[in-house]
């Protein structure tokens, strides 16, 4: 007994490792990201050729032609972060100041993991309206937008209108990013458990952004609407929740419609009875789930606990308890399920064929190439899907996107996979080497106190 409290606390200690480095580290480097030239300066002359008087050439052939923007600028590759804080990580509403860490570390992971230049944008603005009109009045001078950490019913309103009203592809990461992810280790976690996806009964803990869209993607991937048990704050999704029937609310009210077959009620115990599958993207633990709810859930249970800084439970806890495979945000501990594999290759796709949207099929797309990325690397109960070191991954994805985004006709380039492929290992390479090379001749400093 002793020995295990002793590893117990080892645990912890790690897993609170990253937010003390990050308190450290954070004021050392004072941002994360930084704008530097792409184009060769020969001398002084060649500010006649980037500026005036030579680059009004190129403003007259845009003129002439608005698709040449992403031949003679960086439109083709650049995106925004765009987020009002409202809904940070499992911080909530802190504003836009206190979230622009997380925005900053998302424009890294875009650049680093995917080639992308992103910039974070936080808003000051609560009002999705003037979050939508903000992105229509950006988009001449981006190739795309990221929504990230928007309050929810209002998320999905401001995505589904700039989906219909951009010329620019906009997603929500919280949205589909996580959903992409998600999807890709639940049909990895079930191989691993020998159970058929349209036969597996899920319980969904949170009915917010991510969930829905979570359980949105996975039944397009096959999962039956019906055999899903969704939960939020006040309890079990049926028919006779009039509360959501009667709010603004229209994507929860349509998961009571359609999941729950035995219109089971109660809350988060009675939703886990019997589930092979506990997906829950909820409020931080560690003590969400509790261990004697996973005991009573069916033999092999997999279990994704996702919320952020903290999962819903230790996953040493939810082992002991009985689930076979777990997974949670953090990279930390085995099987992350994190939007950072998703988001960097699905936006290299999407971009590299100059695609007008992004829609859940290209989600599912990248969803199925992580998934067989994994597969080709030999799954195991710790390695569901690939991490983040596996770079190759990234590329895959790319061109998994864009193939899809061509066949759906939303794109503007046509390619080869093979083609995709390489563009994207190429872009994703350089921006790699590029700052390896950057740590390596110190203009990027070593991090004082990690070993490296």
């Amino acid at each position: 007994m002793k020995e295990a409290k002793v590893s117990k606390e080892e645990l912890l200690k790690k897993a609170n490792k990253p937010a003390e480095d990050a308190m450290r580290l954070h004021p050392f480097y004072r941002g994360k990201i930084e704008i530097i030239p792409k184009s060769h300066v020969w001398g002084m002359e060649s500010f006649g050729v980037w500026y005036t008087p030579g680059v009004a050439a190129p403003c007259k052939e845009i003129q002439k032609n608005p698709d040449m923007v992403f031949q003679y600028t960086n439109k083709w590759n650049t995106i925004a972060v765009i987020s009002d804080g409202t809904r940070v990580l499992g911080l909530g509403d802190i504003g836009p100041e206190a979230g622009l860490p997380v925005m900053e570390g998302k424009a890294l992971l875009f650049k680093y993991l995917g080639g992308v230049d992103a910039f974070p944008l936080t808003l000051d603005t609560k009002d999705p309206d003037e979050i939508i009109k903000t992105v229509l009045l950006l988009q001449p001078g981006l190739g795309g937008v990221n929504l990230e950490d928007i309050a929810q019913p209002k998320c999905f309103h401001v995505l589904d209108t700039l989906r219909e009203k951009a010329r620019i592809p906009v997603w929500h990461d919280d949205q589909q990013g996580t959903a992409a992810v998600t999807a890709a280790g639940l049909i990895n976690a079930l191989i691993m458990v020998k159970k058929k996806i349209n036969e597996a009964k899920i319980a969904m803990v949170g009915a917010g952004a991510s969930n829905i869209a979570i359980s949105r993607v996975i039944i397009k991937a096959g999962v039956d609407p019906k055999n899903i048990v969704m939960v939020d704050s006040k309890g079990i999704l049926n028919m006779a929740r009039d509360d959501i029937k009667n709010s603004n609310y229209k994507e929860k009210w349509h998961m009571c419609q359609i999941s729950n077959k035995k219109q089971v009620k109660g809350d988060i115990p009675e939703a886990m009875e019997g589930a092979d599958v506990l997906i829950a993207l909820s409020k931080p633990g560690p003590d969400t789930i509790k261990k004697e709810w996973i005991s009573r859930m069916a033999d092999d249970a997999v279990v994704f606990v996702c919320a952020n800084p903290i999962p819903e439970i230790w996953p040493w806890e939810a082992k002991e308890a009985g689930a076979r495979i777990v997974a949670t945000g953090r990279s930390d501990f085995p099987n992350q399920v994190n939007n950072s594999l998703g988001f960097p290759g699905i936006f290299r796709g999407t971009l590299d064929v100059m695609a007008r949207t992004i829609t859940d099929e290209m989600c599912i797309a990248a969803a199925k190439e992580l998934a067989k990325t994994a597969e080709d690397k030999g799954l195991h109960e710790d390695y569901l899907i690939p991490t983040m070191e596996d770079w190759e991954v990234f590329p895959r994805e790319a061109a998994a996107v864009g193939m899809m985004a061509i066949e759906q006709g939303v794109a503007r380039l046509k390619m080869s996979r093979k083609e995709l492929l390489q563009t994207a290992e190429t872009i994703i390479k350089k921006s790699r080497d590029e700052s390896q090379m950057m740590m390596e001749e110190g203009f990027i400093a070593a991090p004082p106190g990690i070993e490296l």
